[in-house]
């Protein structure tokens, strides 16, 4: 199994499409990288990812807005195609398996994104870590040398 990660900004607004009467979700998200060329001049680099989101939970669309961060996970998937020119070509498409809102730019007005944290998945639950709760490291109250296996 191969499985892509992406965080990024979307380029433009999701659309939800409807295919053999299965809804998808088509976005693309771009991630830009910075780096120094040979003579040391800083660069940047841009990669796009065509994502589609095979799920009935289109709720999530409305917040797929132009410039929002997102975290994306899935499956690439290679798509060839003949050009008008008669050309093969082949793109690249992230099947997506769930999208996190991570935030990013509110064009809208306001200060931060109110959508940070929300988590949208076709198939399993994102994960996440959960927050300290049990005692703290002064408050153990089991024995250090006793093993829990």
């Amino acid at each position: 199994m191969i499985k892509l990660l992406v965080i990024g900004n979307l380029g433009k607004d999701a659309i939800v499409n409807n295919v053999n009467g299965k809804n998808v979700i088509n976005f693309t998200v771009a991630h830009t990288e910075k780096y120094k060329d040979a003579q040391g001049n800083q660069k940047d680099r841009t990669t796009w990812v065509d994502c589609a989101y095979w799920t009935d939970r289109t709720a999530v669309a409305p917040y797929l807005k132009k410039g929002t961060q997102v975290y994306v996970e899935g499956q690439p998937d290679v798509r060839t195609y003949t050009t008008q020119d008669g050309r093969n070509g082949a793109s690249l498409v992230l099947r997506v398996a769930s999208v996190q809102l991570l935030g990013g730019r509110n064009t809208e007005g306001g200060g931060g994104s109110s959508d940070s944290g929300n988590s949208y998945t076709s198939s399993a639950p994102a994960y996440s870590q959960p927050a300290a709760a049990g005692p703290s490291a002064n408050e153990l109250t089991e024995p250090l040398d006793d093993l829990p296996f």
